[in-house]
């Protein structure tokens, strides 16, 4: 996955910035709250024998020791640089850090976020619902050609990718509650809610809004 910086300016400072890289984070000395069976997913096919801290919580790590005493709906020019480009947006935390921590989600190890890991590699910063919705369908497709090519039987209809948005609403919810335990504020929390939000609709949303989406294809 390609390098991304996300540089928080707040009008009232300090400035705050968080690397992210493919680089696995090493789990001794990590605070509690990242533990494998700390309000552990109910849908987690870990095991703490083999695996424990959880692997999300650990990349969520160096974002809380930045971000978590900031209120949600303080504003903050959060400006996203890559080796290619550099976004920039006028935002509130819970946006801003919510980009963020869609981002180390997708590029963490845990198993049902492991559908997302192509979309973290093209990461597009703030992206609308619709962008959303457009980006995870066609990727999910991509890997549905790739499936078949390797002689495997392809998913067309795209119900597995709302079984794994739907296990994703679990992993949120877990998650949330891990953050109540290592946040002094709402930022963060706030943040997890609205990917989760949105986490919550697109398996009720994705057919409609691809019919939207099917108009720019047609002649």
């Amino acid at each position: 996955m390609q390098d991304v910086l996300y540089h928080f300016h707040f009008a009232s400072g300090p400035d705050v910035s968080c690397s992210v890289s493919a680089a696995s984070a090493d789990p001794a000395g990590f605070p509690p709250w990242t533990a494998l069976e700390f309000e552990q997913c109910p849908n987690c096919p870990l095991q703490a024998a083999s695996s424990p801290q959880c692997p999300m919580a650990l990349r969520f790590v160096p974002l809380i020791e930045v971000m978590g005493q900031l209120h949600s709906y303080e504003e903050v020019q959060v400006r996203v640089e890559t080796a290619e480009r550099s976004v920039s947006k006028l935002t509130t935390v819970q946006r801003g850090v919510g980009a963020l921590m869609g981002l180390l989600a997708a590029s963490s190890d845990c198993p049902h976020a492991h559908f997302l890991r192509p979309m973290a590699h093209f990461h597009l910063p703030f992206a609308s619902e619709e962008e959303t919705i457009y980006r995870a369908a066609s990727t999910y497709l991509l890997g549905q050609y790739f499936l078949a090519k390797q002689g495997g039987v392809p998913d067309w209809e795209l119900e597995g990718l709302k079984a794994r948005y739907l296990a994703l609403q679990s992993v949120n919810a877990a998650m949330a509650r891990r953050l109540r335990h290592a946040v002094e504020q709402d930022g963060a929390i706030n943040a997890l809610i609205l990917l989760d939000l949105l986490a919550k609709a697109l398996p009720y949303s994705i057919d409609d809004q691809l019919d939207e989406i099917k108009a720019t294809f047609l002649p």
